[in-house]
């Protein structure tokens, strides 16, 4: 039986990992890591270009695995950590409207560390392949 919950966890995961994938995929594959690090560098970080390229790849992975539901409350804790720095640290000076849309992927990644993936994930099909 489908649960409203269940679809509205899939919803989530899926439009909120696509977007966080291709903001990590830009980073990665568009050029950006350069800016990230000296982002990062700015915030005090030690070994900017480690945690820049930690950020991008939590992204770009941590956004593909959040649409899978696979590792997903992993996945989610990843994702909410680089939000907090970007919402709380990069952002921190900013108007709302600028750091919101970390605050979104924060809101919903913390929500999903809490929930899981729900049943149409693969998390759940492998749960369910143990079970038998």
């Amino acid at each position: 039986m489908v649960k409203f919950q269940d679809l509205g966890l899939l919803w989530l995961r899926v439009l909120a990992g696509t977007g966080i994938a291709y903001h990590g995929y830009g980073k990665i594959f568009g050029g950006q890591i350069g800016g990230l690090t000296q982002g990062v560098a700015a915030l005090g970080f030690p070994m900017p270009e480690v945690f820049a390229w930690a950020a991008a790849l939590s992204e770009f992975a941590g956004g593909i695995l959040l649409v899978l539901g696979f590792w997903t409350q992993l996945a989610a804790l990843f994702v909410f950590i680089t939000m907090s720095v970007a919402a709380f640290g990069a952002h921190r000076q900013d108007a709302l409207n600028v750091k919101e849309l970390a605050l979104a992927y924060w809101t919903i990644s913390g929500a999903l560390m809490f929930t899981g993936a729900g049943q149409f994930s693969l998390d759940a099909l492998f749960k369910k392949r143990q079970l038998m």
